[in-house]
């Protein structure tokens, strides 16, 4: 029950965010709603039932939000990412009876579904599944050889955890599709590995894997001329630098896409921890980059998400000018400056 089928093989999806429809918790069901828009029916959600979730989400315009279970209705995915992973208690009885109708549960929690002996018996009685996306089995360390040659990595980096960095990567992949180029996102984090259908669970890899797998994940696709692996954590974050930097040298990327949020000032989940600049960061990065493998920022994936048109076309043109590097809000602007660096740097390389 670890992960038999592929995740894009469900094409009516009840996203699960029942009590946690806030931007910070219910992430996951948002880039669902994002990149996977035709496959989902519903959101679950009590309280905001009978409304749209353009309405709550601003995205997945002309989805319904319900306090039912649809008739029809493939698969739940569980559509928050709570700190600590952690199953609502009151989710409960929704999980039962959605496997007493056969109707498979996609969870990307640190709680695993299928070691719940109760939700077990009831997808076995009903012949339906328990995916848990973060549980794998990676146990092999990382063997330092070349990847591919003719195969671009370019891996995004960021100033802190959700800054965008999975949709930095996304549609940086498919602008460079678009083009023409043979480009792949790879997902290391629960939600991207929802919305692609694989990847590795990074954060929940056993520490001294964490390279192998990432290593083992651009490896299976260097067939690809560029892949685009996503980002996690934060190299100076007191929680997760560790997935950072592992994710950083497993990869061994040519070229990073540095992301930020305007505004931000403090670590996000901890208590008055002030940021690093982002030169600074920028710095750090390469610096630990080129001890596994040479790599450079060749761009920068500007989050304004708070901040208005005008104050976001300001922030740009002073990123851009401090670092001379090409800087977009791809919401509002489209990847197409970062796919234009990620070009440049295909040729100079000569890959």
């Amino acid at each position: 029950m670890s992960q038999p089928v592929s995740l894009t093989g469900y094409h009516r999806i009840l996203l699960l965010t029942d009590g946690y429809s806030t931007p910070f918790l219910a992430k996951t069901a948002i880039s669902i709603l994002r990149y996977r828009t035709d496959d989902v029916i519903a959101v679950f959600d009590h309280e905001h039932s009978g409304t749209d979730c353009g309405e709550l989400f601003s995205t997945g315009h002309g989805i319904p939000v319900v306090d039912v279970i649809p008739e029809g209705t493939d698969a739940i995915f569980i559509g928050i990412a709570p700190p600590g992973g952690k199953l609502p208690a009151t989710w409960r009885p929704v999980l039962i009876e959605a496997l007493a109708k056969g109707i498979d549960i996609i969870s990307g929690l640190h709680d695993f579904l299928s070691n719940d002996t109760e939700l077990v018996r009831l997808a076995e009685h009903h012949d339906c599944r328990l995916i848990d996306v973060r549980k794998n089995d990676e146990k092999e360390t990382a063997t330092g050889q070349p990847f591919r040659d003719g195969c671009l990595r370019i891996h995004t980096i960021g100033q802190d955890c959700t800054v965008g960095k999975m949709v930095a990567s996304i549609e940086v992949q498919r602008e460079l599709a678009r083009r023409g180029h043979d480009a792949k996102f790879l997902a290391t984090g629960q939600t991207g590995i929802m919305i692609s259908g694989e990847g590795i669970p990074i954060d929940c890899v056993v520490s001294d894997f964490v390279n192998g797998a990432a290593e083992r994940l651009v490896r299976r696709n260097d067939d690809h001329e560029i892949v685009l692996i996503e980002g996690q954590g934060c190299l100076s974050h007191p929680s997760f630098s560790a997935v950072t930097l592992g994710l950083l040298h497993g990869s061994a990327p040519q070229g990073l896409i540095f992301v930020y949020e305007v505004g931000r000032t403090e670590v996000k989940g901890l208590d008055n921890i002030p940021l690093r600049s982002l030169r600074q960061l920028i710095s750090a990065y390469e610096t630990a980059a080129a001890l596994r493998h040479p790599s450079r920022v060749i761009g920068i994936a500007m989050n304004g998400r708070k901040v208005s048109d005008e104050e976001a076309a300001k922030e740009k043109a002073r990123v851009e000018s401090e670092f001379g590097l090409p800087t977009c809000d791809v919401y509002r602007d489209g990847a197409g400056a970062l796919a234009d660096a990620v070009e440049t740097l295909q040729k100079e390389l000569s890959l």
